[in-house]
């Protein structure tokens, strides 16, 4: 896939969600979180091998393993969890806020946009 494709994949998907009453800049947000988490799982594997920065309970497979009203509520814990810690991820992720109204757009957005892509 190109870049303007991923690119226009990603304003696609913006517009979804902007209909349900999420702004640009809220997507922007939550799509950084997403891509970071999706990108630090993607650097535990070959060619890179490098240990993760997130604790195990909220890497990126815990996000797929999860569906409906459990996802919805393990994205909002592993935000604030990662916020609280004194690390980098507390600097990333301090107060940050799940913003999706609506557990299938999120699952779908990691699922679907996010996981189908190598994003490192």
């Amino acid at each position: 896939m190109t870049t303007s494709e991923i690119v226009q994949k990603l304003w696609n998907y913006c517009n979804v969600l902007r209909d349900d009453g999420m702004s640009y800049g809220d997507y922007v947000e939550q799509l950084t979180y997403l891509l970071f988490l999706k990108m630090a799982d993607e650097r535990t594997r070959p060619p890179h091998n490098q240990p993760s920065p997130l604790p195990d309970a909220y890497n990126w497979q815990s996000l797929l393993n999860k569906d409906g009203d459990a996802l919805f509520d393990h994205y909002r814990h592993l935000l604030e969890d990662l916020g609280k810690k004194p690390n980098l991820m507390g600097l990333i992720f301090g107060k940050a806020q799940n913003k999706f109204q609506d557990p299938a757009k999120l699952r779908r957005v990691i699922v679907d946009l996010i996981n189908k892509e190598n994003w490192s």
